[in-house]
């Protein structure tokens, strides 16, 4: 599937990378079911740009981990647009830490992949876990179509740095979800918690319509800088 011009835009000179990650997604994403068989045309927009579209709320050299990775959504997307990034992969389920693994393999894309739950009191290591090394605490936590808000808020903030921030990439109900969790997370330490629409960014180069998404963001601690 030729790829939007917006893509040649956003990843640049690693658009090729892009579209090798495009075809995983097309091929074995769809084959083995990390996706549904109606995603295969909105690999781009819906998937790739989509996720893409946070590279702007990320600071360089960011330790980004995310949560519930499945197809390598946002993460991976986040990594070829972004390889200052270093990017950890949390995913509980073996085929799918498959998947990941030979994706990653074959785009030598440098991401660690931890084959872990997400909980509370922080990672729970399952077996078959590759690495045994200590996660370090994450400058962001990233997490599309995984739990509701308040649920990964729980189980971000074990594993995020103070004034660490959570994005979480949400459809349209993002507003009344945190209005319902906004308690919770004020309880769980978390401030400045708002609902971004970002939309994939682009430097220079002619006006092109951009993929947005709908992203609610937090950080952990700290000062609040809400008014």
């Amino acid at each position: 599937m030729k790829p939007p011009a917006e893509a040649a835009a956003v990843f640049g000179g690693r658009l090729e990378l892009a579209e090798r990650f495009a075809q995983w997604l097309l091929g074995p994403g769809l084959t083995r079911g990390l996706l549904g068989p109606r995603e295969a045309d909105q690999i781009w927009t819906r998937h790739l740009l989509n996720g893409v579209s946070i590279t702007g709320l990320i600071e360089p050299a960011s330790v980004v981990l995310d949560i519930g990775s499945g197809a390598g959504l946002p993460g991976l997307a986040l990594l070829i647009a972004r390889p200052d990034l270093q990017l950890v992969l949390v995913e509980p389920k073996v085929r799918r830490v498959d998947y990941l693994r030979e994706v990653c393999a074959d785009l030598d894309l440098p991401a660690r992949i931890v084959r872990a739950r997400a909980t509370p009191g922080g990672l729970v290591r399952l077996p078959d876990d590759a690495t045994a090394d200590e996660v370090p605490l994450a400058d962001v936590v990233t997490a599309r179509a995984v739990a509701p808000v308040a649920e990964l808020a729980r189980w971000a903030k074990p594993l995020l740095r103070r004034d660490g921030r959570l994005l979480a990439i949400k459809g349209d109900a993002a507003t009344d979800e945190l209005h319902r969790d906004r308690a919770v997370l004020t309880r769980l330490g978390f401030r400045d918690a708002s609902v971004l629409v970002v939309s994939t960014s682009v430097d220079s180069g002619p006006t092109i319509p951009l993929t947005t998404a709908t992203v609610i963001s937090m950080r952990l601690g700290g000062v609040s800088r809400e008014t």
